[in-house]
């Protein structure tokens, strides 16, 4: 690994404490320094630098019995509106944010799965985007960025949607695409990135620094934290896991090869497994992926029996795919999270749970854990909210290498 430098410790302490205001809400610089382990020089000179800018302001001024009066510090809400897009196969989930990345306001349109032109898509980010900022009451003018969640391999440095294999997408270079339609800066990635960050800013990553966030839908893929890093490898395309080997020469995979994960976790998976068990079921019958995984839910509930050895095959398929993640990344926590997590999660996650022993190694089982992310609202778009206010703190010279690569361009200063 290259050696760190003073300018990188210095920007992975500036981190350190904007994480733990997220952490802890308004603050004393002590109780920064406690929390992150920073001495309270540094901290105050980094507090120092953050009000400068105004991203920090001071909450509170409170008095001692003795001594000094001291401050409590917080994230000022109000320096910029940022808005956070998690576009999948199904919808665009659009929410603006502010720079405490609470949530203001959100609205979600359907995508046609079985479209799938650059205009078609667009249009439905764009609708989504207009939609939320008029639920938030936003003037445009003070949006700092908007960061696009895009399946599939995204080169975030070039903005560019390199292979979207359910869309058939090669090298599109989405972010000037958008950006032309909205007249604001955009920034791209992949959702797995995403997922990664929203747990490490807001999810499990307050209690440990290595997992694994794995997300269940259209596609499958786990986004990966290491000691705190986000996993990216080289190309951004660590973390298709989805695109790992579950059954030698099993059924075709939409990347071309055959046996993956996700030709048999994916919801296509899912429905070719119930196809396998009963092929005149009526779950089948559901035109789009969001109608049969709703009408799976509901048949589990009512103890369907197809529907429950689906729910069977499938926790084993997916005990037996974590069980490899675990096995080579000897990793302490794996977090399950999308849309397929949500409606089955309390079927599949106990029968994973049980079953993952016999698929992990006895030097990894202390102390794993396996359940749904708890991060509120849309995970995606609260991680690429949290990427685009990480390219704005760089543009203002309070960078963070922890996670995002770095900026091209500026983003603007609100208004």
């Amino acid at each position: 690994m290259p050696r760190q430098t003073s300018r990188d410790l210095r920007n992975e302490s500036r981190f350190e404490v904007l994480h733990a205001l997220f952490t802890l809400g308004p603050s004393t610089r002590q109780e920064i320094a406690k929390h992150t382990g920073l001495s309270t020089a540094t901290v105050a000179t980094l507090v120092t630098q953050f009000l400068a800018e105004g991203v920090l302001r001071i909450a509170t001024v409170e008095q001692n019995t003795v001594g000094r009066p001291y401050e409590r510090l917080t994230i000022d809400p109000d320096r910029g509106r940022i808005l956070g897009i998690d576009v999948a196969e199904t919808y665009v989930d659009a929410t603006v944010y502010d720079v405490t990345l609470g949530p203001l306001g959100q609205s979600e349109v359907a995508l046609d799965e079985h479209q799938n032109g650059q205009a078609y898509v667009v249009d439905g980010i764009v609708a989504a985007i207009d939609a939320a900022v008029a639920a938030s009451g936003t003037d445009r003018k003070r949006i700092i960025g908007a960061g696009v969640s895009m399946p599939g391999q995204v080169r975030p440095d070039a903005g560019v949607s390199v292979f979207a294999p359910n869309w058939d997408w090669h090298d599109v270079k989405i972010e000037a695409l958008l950006e032309e339609r909205l007249g604001m800066p955009v920034y791209v990635d992949n959702p797995l990135k995403a997922v990664a960050l929203s747990e490490m800013w807001f999810g499990v990553g307050r209690v440990t620094k290595s997992m694994a966030v794995v997300n269940l839908g259209t596609g499958v893929g786990a986004g990966i934290a290491i000691d705190g890093s986000l996993l990216r490898g080289a190309a951004n395309n660590a973390g298709e896991w989805g695109h790992t080997l579950l059954q030698l020469d099993g059924r075709p995979c939409r990347c071309g090869r055959l046996g993956c994960v996700e030709a048999y976790l994916g919801v296509h998976g899912l429905q070719t497994t119930l196809a396998e068990i009963d092929p005149d079921h009526p779950a089948l019958q559901q035109a789009q992926q969001s109608g049969f995984v709703e009408a799976v839910a509901a048949g589990l509930a009512g103890d369907d029996p197809a529907l429950v050895e689906l729910a069977r095959r499938t926790s084993h398929y997916l005990a037996a795919g974590l069980g490899d993640l675990v096995n080579l990344l000897n990793i302490p926590h794996i977090t399950l999270t999308g849309w397929t997590t949500v409606a089955l999660g309390e079927w599949l996650i106990p029968a994973v749970t049980a079953e993952l022993p016999d698929h992990v190694l006895p030097g990894s089982l202390p102390g794993l854990t396996v359940e749904a992310s708890r991060v509120a609202g849309n995970p995606v778009a609260l991680g690429m909210a949290a990427f685009t206010l990480e390219q704005f703190l760089g543009a203002l010279g309070l960078a963070s290498p922890a996670s995002a690569p770095s900026t091209r361009r500026r983003l603007r200063s609100p208004a």
